[in-house]
């Protein structure tokens, strides 16, 4: 790999509300390795954070495309970020970095990405933060500042000077 993008990337979850809701329903998701998914929830996913953030059409769009395929989705991840954080250790990621977050992300905080930031012993890093965007930027109005924070990222050119 040379070079890696994060986007909402939650490292040890500090200050996060999200996260503390989730911490409160760790014995369901223990006792089943996947939960329910309906229109209601795939809706809230994109309400949660800030309500606004998505086009409705495209969440209703995404809801109806989801629940093609399947009414349930592994607990794994709810279950890793409320129980097993940090999953990553910054300081093994040699690589050049970017580390994306939207404005309103509610899982995702400052308070905990920039340490991990701080941490990347790689010089060649970034830290953008997308205005108006919340956890799942991919999908939501702003998606196309996302975007052009990937593609300059990973068409940069390598540094040409190292000291």
């Amino acid at each position: 790999m040379r070079r890696l993008a994060l986007s909402s990337p939650v490292w040890k979850g500090e200050g996060s509300a999200t996260l503390a809701k989730r911490r409160e329903r760790l014995p369901e998701y223990l006792v089943s390795p996947r939960r329910a998914v309906s229109v209601e929830f795939i809706r809230s996913v994109f309400e949660r954070d800030h309500p606004g953030v998505a086009d409705p059409r495209l969440v209703e769009a995404y809801a109806r495309e989801v629940l093609k395929y399947d009414d349930s989705v592994p607990t794994g991840t709810y279950v890793d970020m409320v129980s097993r954080l940090p999953l990553l250790d910054p300081a093994r990621i040699p690589v050049p970095t970017l580390l994306i977050h939207g404005e309103y992300d509610g899982a995702a905080r400052p308070e905990d990405i920039l340490p991990f930031f701080a941490a990347l012993p790689n010089p060649d890093r970034q830290y953008v933060i997308l205005p108006g965007c919340a956890h799942h930027n991919i999908l939501e109005k702003n998606r196309a500042l996302l975007f052009d924070a990937l593609r300059a990222f990973f068409s940069a050119p390598a540094p040409v000077y190292r000291g």
